[in-house]
């Protein structure tokens, strides 16, 4: 897909989406260009995804401040790099999990978008360079969902392979929810393990989607049969979680990705023995750089649909009403 950046108004000012309330419209704004002090840089955003979290954001689920541009599944392009895409999670640069690279689950960061300006502009303020992925021969408006979508499916799944390959071929993996991050997931498992992949979703869509991106088999609750070896709740109510207790195999590995607020009760004789139950957010910096060379040797099928950054509350409001044909993306 070709792309384009160019601007709309006065060379002065750069075009932004604001929320300037919970719950409120996202308004077009014009503002002056970000400016990048020593070890920083400004890229031309060429594109930015629309997630479920965004929607989050305007709801004030994440007690965002105001006013704030989201967006944080970002590709552009930097002076020195090139073309790039934006890892989005912040940290503060001085604690042990950053020094380890785990800024997503920094007790101090700030994730763009989310707590700082994001995406949802003609040009993004990047705190270090070090944010920024080269992207290579990857297109730049379909590659913009790896950044959150790709990446958190990516990192749950990579913490499921060291159980599923304990088993090579009589491994089982199960997926529950097949939206967005479940069909990422699915693709990543098949991809990257041997496992029988089972999926669980209500919608008879996503389960022949599901289908069709490699699950051995794709079922609605009431017809899951047997235990599996892993189990990745993309959905994580508590009706989800307790499924994937039930079914986990001792020694077993379930990871929560959902963000729907659910809760199992732990301990020992509560779940399986020596079973491991953790969550996953997001994924690392390194780990988006794995992410990005991966797509170039195992292009990923998703849909992706484009629209104008003005008209992001139209988006918004598409996501919200189910009315989304795939990813929306954003482009100035």
């Amino acid at each position: 897909m070709a792309w384009c950046w160019t601007p709309s108004h006065p060379a002065d000012l750069v075009r932004a989406i604001e929320l300037q309330n919970v719950g409120g419209p996202l308004m077009v704004v014009d503002r002056p260009p970000p400016t990048a002090i020593e070890g920083a840089t400004v890229i031309d955003v060429t594109a930015c995804g629309v997630c479920h979290s965004d929607i989050h954001v305007v709801d004030g689920q994440f007690g965002s401040p105001h006013p704030l541009v989201l967006g944080h599944e970002v590709t552009g392009i930097d002076k020195k790099l090139g073309p790039v895409m934006v890892y989005a999670p912040w940290g503060c640069r001085n604690c042990w999990l950053c020094e380890t690279g785990h800024e997503m689950i920094c007790p101090d960061g700030a994730e763009a978008g989310l707590f700082v300006d994001g995406g949802y502009a003609e040009q993004m303020y990047i705190p270090h360079r070090e944010y920024l992925q080269p992207l290579g021969d990857l297109d730049p408006i379909e590659s913009a969902p790896l950044a959150c979508g790709g990446l958190t499916a990516f990192n749950a799944t990579l913490k499921t392979l060291e159980t599923l390959n304990r088993r090579a071929n009589a491994a089982r993996a199960l997926v529950i929810g097949a939206g967005g991050l479940g069909q990422f997931g699915i693709q990543f498992l098949r991809l990257m393990s041997d496992a029988e992949i089972w999926v669980v979703d209500q919608s008879p869509e996503k389960l022949d989607r599901a289908l069709a991106l490699g699950a051995t088999r794709a079922v609605t609750p009431e017809r899951l049969e047997g235990t599996y070896d892993a189990v990745i709740d993309f959905v994580g109510a508590t009706t989800t979680l307790e499924s994937a207790v039930e079914r986990v195999n001792r020694r077993g590995t379930v990871v929560a990705v959902g963000l729907y607020g659910g809760a199992v009760p732990f301990g020992v004789g509560a779940v399986p023995f020596e079973v491991q139950l953790m969550s996953s957010v997001w994924g690392t910096v390194l780990e988006l750089g794995q992410l990005i060379e991966f797509a170039h040797h195992h292009p990923l099928q998703y849909t992706v649909e484009t629209m104008p950054l003005a008209e992001a509350e139209q988006a918004h409001q598409r996501l919200r009403s189910g009315q989304a044909s795939g990813r929306i993306v954003l482009v100035p």
